[in-house]
């Protein structure tokens, strides 16, 4: 049987709003993720990006579970020897939480150029008003 591919011109991609507001940072993230592969759509398939655009409101009010605002700690390297910096959660959250969520859901994306084009459609921001209205988003509701 061979795999289903849906023609470029066919695929309809979707706009939804999920609110952020006391969620858990895993649980949201998984969610999205799937939204922005396609995997919920009957037409998936893993190398093709049929995803949805999903906008994420009020990141500054996600909960994180346990120690890990504390424990957890995210590296960057800028490249030169010792060049290494860490954040731990809590400091993400207060400064970026749009990249919090962005990390995580980044994470559960593929690692290659199918991931870096999905993460492209995803929209997050800090507080309940967001740019696209536009595009008349439904609202997703994280379980």
């Amino acid at each position: 049987m061979k795999t289903y591919l849906t023609p470029v011109d066919e695929i309809v991609r979707k706009w939804y709003v999920a609110d952020a507001d006391g969620k858990a940072l895993g649980r949201i993230a998984s969610e999205i993720a799937i939204l922005l592969r396609g995997k919920h759509k009957p037409t998936f398939c893993t190398f093709q990006d049929n995803g949805d655009f999903v906008i994420v409101v009020n990141a500054e009010r996600v909960h994180l579970t346990g120690n890990k605002l504390d424990k957890k700690v995210y590296y960057r390297h800028s490249g030169y020897p010792g060049g290494i910096k860490e954040q731990t959660a809590r400091e993400l959250l207060a400064k970026n939480p749009e990249e919090l969520i962005r990390k995580a859901v980044r994470g559960m994306l593929p690692k290659n150029k199918l991931g870096r084009a999905q993460l492209k459609k995803l929209k997050v921001y800090v507080g309940q008003e967001h740019p696209h209205q536009a595009q008349k988003p439904e609202t997703y509701e994280i379980r």
